[in-house]
């Protein structure tokens, strides 16, 4: 059986049919789509920016966990998709567990500072989490150092601008490298005579900035990307889901679509969202 979805794409009973969705705040979850769709190369994706909701950290809690429980239950029936990722450290850390509740049914998989495999890594036992303020409030955050990084020294560093600095570096083509310095500065510290030598990037809009933190850093250290884990949670997932069944070849193109929930996509983030393979709907 085949018949059109409400995004004009081809619907049919086929796995391969079904769409994932990937969903952030803005534009960092692009950084995850990349790497997912070179894991899941026959995939749809349903790309939801919830732009008009741009900053979390502006939100109270309660209320930004009523906003995407609600938000959530209109994607869902809409898109049909058949796994979700939250491709933000904020909504997830905040509300990855009451979307698993209010959506029994779904698979969704959450994204969270990769603290653990920075405690496995260090050498100096210095570590750093560079986050957006609400990730560093998150009990969540706090209990991932206690259970995986005990015998690290780990910094929680809150930016309120690199979100907003990495959004206007993809659509603009500029940032200010002197601004990027000032957020990242408190990453760096030195304690009894050892140094931060890994800097977690808890925000999926930070690796857009990666080099230009590498370059205004005041020494080298590792920084931690999640993207690619994140991707391969998904194709895990995935893979214990449809065991046994048939994947479908679609045909013509891969109809992957753009969401913006303010649907007010402007000229320079229309084009963004064409150099990754977006359609804005």
């Amino acid at each position: 059986m085949t018949d059109t979805s409400p995004l004009g794409c081809v619907v049919s009973d086929g796995v391969a049919a079904q769409p994932v969705l990937m969903f952030d705040s803005g534009i960092g979850g692009l950084t995850v789509l990349r790497e997912a769709r070179v894991l899941m190369p026959g995939r749809r994706f349903v790309y939801v920016a919830d732009d008009a909701a741009f900053p979390y950290g502006a939100w109270e809690e309660p209320a930004l966990k009523d906003h995407i429980l609600s938000l959530f239950a209109g994607l869902l029936e809409r898109y049909r998709p058949s796994i979700s990722v939250i491709a933000c450290n904020t909504a997830s850390t905040l509300v990855i567990d009451a979307l698993r509740q209010a959506f029994p049914g779904h698979p969704f998989v959450g994204t969270v500072p990769a603290i653990k495999p920075a405690a496995e890594r260090t050498r100096s036992g210095i570590v750093s989490v560079l986050a957006t303020p609400g990730t560093v409030r998150r009990q969540y955050t706090r209990d991932l150092i206690e259970t995986w990084a005990r015998k690290c020294h780990v910094r929680l560093v809150g930016s309120d601008r690199l979100a907003g600095l990495a959004e206007a570096y993809m659509r603009d083509g500029f940032v200010d490298e002197e601004a990027v310095r000032a957020e990242i500065a408190p990453c760096f510290i030195e304690r009894d005579g050892a140094s931060t030598d890994i800097v977690v990037l808890a925000c999926t809009h930070y690796p857009f900035l990666v080099n230009r933190m590498r370059k205004t850093a005041p020494w080298p250290v590792d920084w931690i990307d999640p993207a690619e884990a994140i991707a391969r949670r998904a194709v895990s997932l995935l893979d214990g889901l449809e065991a046994g069944r048939a994947h479908e070849a679609l045909p013509g193109e891969r109809n992957d679509v753009a969401v913006f929930t303010s649907g007010k996509a402007g000229f320079a983030t229309r084009r963004l969202m064409q150099g990754f393979g977006l359609t804005v709907t």
